[in-house]
């Protein structure tokens, strides 16, 4: 088995904070700048697994950097640069408090809204007589608030300006940008033979500009079908073909957890772990066109501090 980074307790030059999340690990420090450490921990339904999966976070970071750097014309990113395959470094800003969620396709929680007999969503209408997995005549914009803790919520784009949460202004420039991500990342899908069908971005402020932050396009935040066949399986009614981490949650439904009060998370043997770090492999080469290099792991704390400090000293802010 290769190793995977589970925990990460680093210590960097004017280090004075680390925020842990469910797969990363943030460390801001004095000068402006954020350490992002994407480990290989997996989560479902909200709960970290006990296992890590090997090169995982080095997809979700590689496939992030790729598509950060491929939509650096249309808005201004944290990223400065990637000084290990598993780690990011950039601006720290301040989080905008909603997340920008877009769907070109009636999937995941619209077509359960739609399935309960809603036509709107966020304030914004879906058309009757459509079902699940069809594509929207116009991509349809649906935020969600940011929760500190727990699940983030629906809102309106009315409501956001009304609530003041973003001023108006603020607000129609992320919906302009939100666009034009999403028909970058729907081309370049297009490109590797898949449809980019909903994703989320989020968005931060930074002397007073406004800078697109986290990941974007990666497994973990979209959702993507392969689009060959894609007409057939909706024609006769069947499930679509996608690359995402379901099959992870297939795994635990199988085997009596589903994140419920009482239940055991079951332990992951070798072999299935194995089998999820190829298939995050799997989704990095079809997701970028590009053959993954698995990086040595036989040390893995050491190479990223190693890295991750050499960078640094060369960082000017």
């Amino acid at each position: 088995m290769e190793n995977a980074i589970t925990k990460s307790t680093f210590t960097f030059e004017g280090q004075k904070e680390v925020y842990n999340g469910k797969v990363r690990d943030v460390y801001t420090l004095d000068n402006g700048l954020l350490v992002m450490v994407a480990s290989d921990r997996i989560s479902a339904f909200d709960h970290v697994l006990p296992k890590g999966i090997p090169h995982k976070g080095q997809v979700l970071n590689q496939v992030a950097t790729l598509f950060l750097n491929a939509t650096e014309d249309i808005v201004p990113n944290w990223l400065i640069g990637t000084p290990d395959p598993s780690v990011a470094v950039g601006y720290a800003c301040e989080p905008i408090r909603v997340e920008m969620v877009i769907r070109g396709y009636m999937s995941g929680h619209a077509a359960r809204e739609y399935k309960a007999g809603k036509r709107e969503l966020c304030g914004v209408p879906m058309p009757d007589g459509m079902k699940e997995n069809d594509k929207f005549p116009v991509p349809i914009i649906t935020p969600a608030t940011k929760a500190e803790e727990g699940h983030d919520e629906d809102i309106s784009r009315e409501a956001i300006i009304a609530q003041g949460i973003i001023p108006e202004d603020i607000y129609l420039k992320l919906e302009e940008y939100t666009r034009a991500l999403f028909q970058r990342g729907t081309e370049m899908a297009a490109e590797q033979g898949l449809i980019l069908v909903d994703t989320k971005y989020e968005f931060g402020m930074r002397d007073g500009e406004i800078m697109l932050i986290d990941e974007i396009h990666t497994p973990d935040s979209s959702r993507y079908f392969y689009a060959e066949g894609y007409e057939d399986r909706q024609a006769n009614g069947e499930e679509q073909k996608q690359l995402s981490k379901e099959f992870v949650r297939q795994w635990l439904i199988e085997n009596g957890f589903q994140g419920l009060e009482g239940q055991t998370m079951p332990e992951m043997p070798d072999e299935f772990v194995k089998v999820v770090t190829d298939r995050y492999i799997e989704l990095y080469e079809k997701i970028t066109g590009k053959p993954f290099e698995r990086a040595d792991t036989s040390n893995i704390t050491e190479r990223i501090q190693g890295n991750v400090n050499a960078f640094l000293e060369t960082v000017e802010v």
